[in-house]
């Protein structure tokens, strides 16, 4: 029986069949030949190409196998790491993604014989960390490339230094906590005697110092009225102590606050526009054609006057920096920051809080590179042109 035309329904329904995938067990790794039956795969067997392979593999059989052993090691590895990276993952999922691609190394051709047996060398041989549990083995890429191993390091000495930062802040607050605990006047601590009296019926005196009185001492008698007094008085005494105590506190963490605001506002300038950056016309004194458009500013005058270009019509005007405003991308996009302590540093909009007018920037430039910084205003970043 002849083979069927070219587009006739049994050629197309032979090559659908052929397209997919098929048993592995009807597949000669030798040959590179898949079959779509045990028969077709019998009559493969007994052709004279099988057996030509069959006598050049049995000349050197190990070299044959450890060729496809590599072949099959290097493309497990290689959709472990570029799909799943260093997660966790059953040994079986990367399995079933693996022999999807039609032209895989299939087992039977390599040293191991089941997927237990590969999953253990790969923990022999420190490819993977593998661990067994009642569902099945699991496997965790083990990244040993330089550029990886580099960002790595990279991430730790960010995180050793925002650390040092913190413990310098922290040392810094101590030593003004003591400075303030220093200059603060001793207080006298109250000396408690045994009281005793010698005759029952001879009254008690007081002897109290007033301070108004100069350093001559009145003597007392002792009542119900001088009583009220005298505790009214320290308690009085004690308030001022306690009062003069806070005042003391206060004043070192206040000291502590205006050098953090003196800090910022140092770091802060008037002028913000900047060359390459996207704006938006705020002023109606240019007529509606200009009003609420985008622009791009070209160059910055006198650090307050900047020439900008229309994005739509592409016209050049000289404006003043009060006559624009800053430009929000969508999250992802890529802005400059403006103003503050990170100015001139580029970076990318994670998120934006509406809230509180303000948004959370990933930093692309500078040293710190890769830092996360949250609640930079909308005015002192905008979008790159």
């Amino acid at each position: 029986m002849g083979k069927a035309d070219f587009l006739s329904p049994k050629a197309i329904g032979n090559r659908i069949k052929a397209k997919g995938l098929q048993k592995l067990r009807w597949y000669c790794q030798m040959c590179q030949k898949q079959c779509r039956d045990e028969n077709g795969f019998k009559c493969h067997c007994m052709s004279e190409s099988h057996q030509r392979q069959l006598l050049l593999a049995s000349e050197n059989p190990n070299q044959f196998m450890s060729h496809f052993s590599d072949e099959f090691k290097t493309d497990f590895l290689e959709l472990l790491r570029r799909r799943f990276g260093t997660k966790r993952v059953h040994n079986n999922i990367v399995y079933n993604e693996y022999i999807s691609h039609r032209e895989h190394v299939h087992m039977n051709s390599t040293q191991w014989e089941t997927l237990t047996d590969f999953t253990k060398w790969l923990g022999r041989e420190g490819f993977c960390k593998v661990d067994e549990t009642p569902k099945g083995w699991y496997i965790q890429y083990i990244d040993r490339d330089p550029e990886t191993i580099r960002r790595q390091e990279e991430l730790e000495r960010k995180k050793k230094q925002d650390l040092d930062d913190e413990e310098r802040s922290a040392k810094f607050i101590e030593e003004q906590v003591r400075r303030g605990r220093e200059g603060r006047e001793p207080e006298e601590e109250p000396v408690f005697t045994e009281f005793k009296r010698e005759n029952e019926d001879k009254k008690i005196t007081l002897s109290i110092d007033v301070a108004s009185a100069g350093p001559s001492k009145t003597s007392l008698t002792l009542g119900p009225s001088t009583l009220k007094v005298a505790a009214s008085a320290k308690r009085k005494e004690s308030s001022h102590s306690s009062e003069s105590k806070d005042k003391k506190k206060k004043s070192a963490l206040d000291e502590i606050i205006e050098m953090e605001e003196q800090k910022k506002k140092s770091v802060r300038s008037d002028n913000w526009i900047q060359p390459n950056i996207v704006v938006k016309v705020i002023t109606k004194r240019l007529g509606e054609k200009y009003y609420k458009k985008k622009a791009m500013i070209r160059e910055v005058q006198n650090k307050y006057t900047a020439l900008v270009k229309m994005l739509d019509s592409g016209d050049k005007l000289k404006l003043d920096q009060s006559h624009v405003e800053t430009v929000i991308p969508a999250p992802g996009k890529r802005v400059l920051i403006l103003n503050g302590q990170y100015k001139d540093t580029e970076a990318i909009l994670d998120g934006i809080n509406e809230h509180k007018f303000s948004a959370t920037l990933t930093l692309d430039s500078g040293r710190l590179k890769g830092k996360t910084v949250e609640g930079i205003p909308y005015e002192d970043f905008s979008k790159l042109a």
